[in-house]
């Protein structure tokens, strides 16, 4: 969960970790009237509440007499990158929801080979060395980007964040050429039979509606709640997780019967999928809702086929696809999709009635 202000001290702030701990920060304003955040432990260590805020005492003190107490002066050749990353993934405990699989993602394919090495040691070379080592596992090249664009990530935290004077060794290596986007999406008596096999789970039918309704991500259909719904208007609103934007998405009378029976009885903060003040795991959704795509859809697929196989966010290209197919512009399905950048709606075009086609079987006639 984000983090939660203190009822007792001024500028100290509680961060409740998945562990069951506490972590414990304090802001202020620096010399440059910058907001500035500082984490200073955990409750587990010993770290109290009364204790932060007569830190935030002191640094606020010295900043008066002109000094930031707070500014990093250890010599960038004596931290290991395992710092840089501790760093960046404590800033985003409770933040950031795929903190957890991040961690994760750099505990498995970067600690062993860079963790342990000065920052000031590891360089472009060592990054391309790095990601030849994951080549040679077999990982597609989008996931390959991903693991350099974490990297990237913990770096640029550091430099902002912690105002680390060092240069991020992933500036300037070009990601992967990739041709994995994914190109199933289902046609509309595919849709049918979807539906009709999972009659029977209702929690599972009703995140396909939606998904099929508003083209969300799997995470932005869990995170609908009963006050995001306007009845009026047909129109939900949608946080999409990887923006970090809220945006509109549509429904039709049909959906709008469906939502109105199953909102009946559910309290205005309660989530739509599950019923309780807090978001279904998306886990659970998976469990129903994968193996009915396998069992109609990816037999004889290999499991990496990521091109064909249906998985659920085969629903969102289904969305984009069927909005192209019946001529929507592609300027509304990029709004529709809240893609940040018309060149990820572009692959839908090919689809439109307008694509040309048409035009070219008639030259010359």
């Amino acid at each position: 969960m984000a983090r939660q202000k203190s009822k007792k001290y001024t500028g100290v702030y509680l961060n409740m970790l998945s562990d069951g701990d506490t972590s414990y920060s304090f802001t202020y304003k620096d010399l440059y009237n910058r907001t500035k955040w500082i984490t200073v432990g955990k409750k587990s260590s010993g770290i109290t509440e009364a204790y932060v805020y007569r830190k935030r005492n002191t640094t606020v003190s010295q900043l008066m007499l002109g000094e930031d107490p707070t500014v990093k002066r250890r010599k960038k050749e004596h931290i290991p990158l395992n710092t840089l990353a501790d760093n960046y993934f404590n800033a985003k405990e409770g933040i950031n929801r795929d903190n957890g699989r991040q961690k994760r993602k750099y505990e498995f394919h970067i600690k062993d080979r860079l963790g342990h090495r000065a920052i000031s040691s590891i360089l472009k070379h060592d990054i391309n060395i790095l990601r030849q080592g994951i080549i040679k596992q077999g990982r597609a090249p989008k996931t390959i980007n991903s693991i350099i664009q974490l990297l990237s990530a913990i770096y640029n935290h550091n430099i902002k964040e912690e105002e680390m004077k060092i240069d991020n060794p992933c500036s300037g290596v070009k990601p992967l050429a990739s041709d994995d986007h994914r190109k199933r999406f289902f046609n509309t008596d595919e849709v049918h039979l979807l539906l009709s096999n999972l009659s029977d789970e209702s929690t599972a039918l009703l995140f396909i509606k939606l998904a099929l309704s508003t083209g969300a991500r799997k995470g932005g259909v869990l995170n609908i709640q009963k006050k995001d719904i306007d009845f009026t208007q047909n129109t939900i609103n949608i946080y999409d997780f990887k923006r970090r934007n809220t945006y509109n998405g549509f429904f039709n009378d049909e959906l709008k019967a469906d939502l109105i029976a199953h909102c009946a009885n559910l309290p205005v903060n309660a989530y739509i999928l599950g019923g309780k003040e807090e978001p279904l795991h998306r886990k659970k959704i998976e469990r129903k809702v994968r193996p009915v795509m396998n069992r109609l859809f990816n037999k004889g697929l290999d499991t990496k086929d990521s091109q064909n196989r249906a998985v659920i966010h085969t629903l969102r290209h289904t969305f984009a696809s069927h909005l192209a197919i019946n001529g929507t512009s592609i300027f509304t399905i990029q709004k529709l999709m809240n893609h940040a950048d018309i060149e990820h709606t572009m692959r839908y075009a090919k689809l439109a009635p307008d694509s040309g086609a048409d035009m070219v079987r008639n030259l010359y006639k």
